[in-house]
């Protein structure tokens, strides 16, 4: 792959750009896809990545929100209490809006027992002002912005739009065997059915 194309460039600038197109295409190809796996108005769309499985580790991902300038968020910021992911498509959408206040609602009453975020690919500041003019206190906003790679890793990329579909997932802790000795991971203790995309409304 990169080797490949390293001694491409050493030959000519056709062998180099033909060698780096095979190696971008295998990359590309590497990342499964789920055709059909929501739809929008109707149509079937393709989901990046693989279903995010229930009793797994959490995969990785790098959020950014804004809180007095640009921060990230990983999985590792999660450790030591349960955490539940709301994921929408656009936090400028009735739908989504709706999703956001009722989670905010409903889980204010646990307070710092739990982790509480929601997800989309909306621009930090657009998520920022949101939850300040709706007085969304229990949930941190997170964006998936930079590279979707919340929505590649966790299978919730809708590969036509770039969005991410929506759908909750329940994260809790336990040990487990890692690449690195890392102690406690955060694990996948349950997920909702990522439901359909109704229409133009997210």
């Amino acid at each position: 792959g990169c080797e490949s194309a390293i001694l491409g460039a050493r030959q000519t600038p056709h062998v180099f750009l033909a060698a780096y197109r095979s190696f971008t295409s295998t990359h590309r190809n590497s990342i499964m896809s789920r055709a059909a796996a929501v739809t929008f108005k109707g149509n079937p769309l393709t989901l990046a990545g693989e279903a995010v499985q229930v009793g797994k580790p959490a995969p990785d991902f790098k959020l950014a929100y804004y809180e007095g300038g640009l921060k990230e968020v990983t999985p590792a910021d999660f450790r030591g209490k349960p955490t539940v992911i709301s994921v929408v498509p656009s936090l400028d959408t009735p739908v989504c809006q709706i999703q956001t206040k009722k989670f905010n609602e409903e889980l204010g009453g646990l307070g710092d027992k739990i982790n509480a975020v929601t997800v989309s690919v909306d621009l930090p500041f657009a998520m920022n002002r949101f939850c300040g003019a709706e007085n969304i206190k229990n949930l941190k906003s997170l964006s998936d912005y930079k590279d979707r790679n919340f929505g590649k890793n966790w299978g919730m990329l809708i590969e036509e739009l770039q969005l991410l579909a929506r759908g909750t997932f329940v994260l809790g802790e336990r040990t487990y065997p890692a690449g690195t000795p890392t102690g406690p991971s955060t694990t996948v203790k349950a997920r909702a059915s990522t439901v359909k995309c109704h229409g133009a409304r997210g």
